[in-house]
């Protein structure tokens, strides 16, 4: 049965830092991000002697408006589209006067408050650059770039959680024909003033999308949200909640959490009535897309639907259905790559976005390299990430064993069958989990870990 998720207001108990233990495995950490940042706090909280790289001078990530890394697709009105209980942290609630979505300038200032709260921040090293990590004898060599210039360190194990949303992916192959307008991606839109008086089209069918679109119809002189594609446009609240708040347990089937958000479509009503394309699949098949602003705009016509585009001409965008619209900016909301720029190709490369990991997080034939984030969830990152780097944590502790090579490389490849089968094929869905029973499956498997770490010959340590 559903239960709701409460928020806890119970303000954290003050944490003392840890000193590193010497005797346990090192570890590098590529990131200060939400995931990076879950990381940190777990292997500080476990006594694990660790580095954390960030290329720019804050925390935060994606979350930081205008952040000095230079790689942050934060915009102006942007928000989480999960709530403030299902985003937080399990130990460190947000704050109880944050709105039931917070605002990107609030989640960055949790952030802030989650790393000087467990004491960590000086464990991480601004301003630089991770450009290579690359195999080494019993780990892993890591090159770093920054005020010092190059450096090689070796670490034990790298946990690698430099985010998947900075990597522009563009249309490809590129549409016909030639534009004479601006083109832009989303990643690279910041506020409505780079919108204002303009003739905007906006190509997408994502969160990202429907925000500029919204945005673009209150402030450009026309707007058009073109998709190929339909989705289903859930709204955020139900009968007065965050509509996530309304929970599944974990070991509940994908089939319950599938009808959950059916339920949640048919509430929300389908936004083709409003011109954009029919879904072509059921709603729980795709990603979840959410907006409470594109509807009013669509049904005021201040956002003009149109479908796919045919073809480029001057200032003119052409559709498939043989109708055009004048455009002096094309805003390209059309995802990003999952890209690992300090590899080398012949390690790792994710393929049309596709690298099969056990639980996300582990690559069988590399041992000691730790995926941290790299997933995208019904729901929220940051729970996720945190569970992961627990389970790090207690990998290089020696508190967990894994399962025989076999079985993990079994586990990894059923559970990305299980992925594509249960959504359509496309880029943004080669790494979907389902929070709540992605959560009670880890958990799980720390469990058995455990049992299998308590059975294991004395001073053993998986790396």
């Amino acid at each position: 049965m559903p239960y709701v998720v409460r928020q806890r207001h119970r303000a954290p108990a003050v944490i003392r830092p840890v000193p590193p233990d010497p005797n346990l495995p090192r570890a590098c950490i590529i990131g200060a991000g939400s995931s990076g940042l879950a990381a940190a706090k777990a292997l500080h909280a476990a006594g694990i002697p660790f580095d954390c790289f960030e290329q720019g001078s804050a925390i935060g990530g994606n979350w930081v408006f205008d952040n000095p890394n230079g790689v942050s697709a934060c915009y102006e009105t942007l928000q989480i589209n999960t709530s403030c209980p299902r985003m937080a942290f399990s130990d460190f609630p947000m704050p109880r006067d944050y709105p039931p979505y917070a605002r990107h300038d609030q989640v960055a200032a949790y952030f802030d408050a989650y790393v000087d709260h467990f004491a960590f921040r000086d464990r991480i090293t601004f301003n630089t650059t991770v450009v290579h990590v690359s195999r080494a004898d019993s780990g892993w060599d890591v090159v770093t770039r920054g005020a010092d210039g190059e450096l090689t360190r070796h670490y034990d194990a790298v946990l690698v959680a430099n985010g998947h949303h900075w990597d522009p992916r563009w249309p490809d192959p590129a549409y016909p024909g030639h534009f004479d307008g601006e083109q832009m991606h989303s990643h690279d839109y910041r506020s409505g003033d780079q919108l204002r008086d303009r003739d905007v089209v906006v190509v997408g069918s994502g969160n990202s999308a429907l925000d500029i679109a919204s945005e673009a119809g209150r402030v450009a002189r026309s707007t058009v949200l073109s998709q190929r594609r339909g989705q289903w446009v859930l709204r955020k609240f139900t009968l007065g909640l965050a509509s996530d708040l309304i929970a599944l347990p974990g070991w509940m089937p994908w089939w319950a959490t599938k009808a959950r958000l059916r339920f949640g479509a048919l509430t929300s009503g389908n936004a083709a009535r409003l011109g954009l394309p029919q879904p072509q699949h059921a709603p729980g098949e795709s990603h979840p897309v959410q907006s409470e602003e594109i509807r009013d705009a669509l049904r005021s016509g201040a956002v003009t639907p149109r479908p796919g585009i045919e073809r480029l001409d001057g200032h003119e965008v052409v559709f498939t259905d043989g109708s055009s619209s004048r455009a002096d900016l094309i805003v390209w909301a059309t995802g990003y790559n999952v890209s690992f720029p300090f590899f080398d190709a012949d390690l790792l490369k994710a393929e049309n976005n596709n690298l099969p990991l056990w639980k996300r997080t582990v690559h069988p034939d590399l041992p000691g390299l730790f995926f941290i984030g790299l997933l995208q969830p019904v729901g929220a990152v940051m729970p996720l990430a945190e569970a992961q780097s627990q389970w790090v944590a207690e990998h290089l502790t020696g508190r967990y064993v894994q399962p025989a090579p076999g079985e993990i490389r079994r586990q990894m490849m059923s559970e990305h069958e299980r992925v594509r089968r249960r959504f359509y094929d496309s880029p943004r869905h080669t790494m979907e989990v389902d929070f709540d029973h992605y959560l009670w499956d880890l958990a799980r498997e720390r469990r058995r870990g455990a049992r299998r770490a308590e059975d294991a010959p004395a001073g053993k340590v998986a790396a």
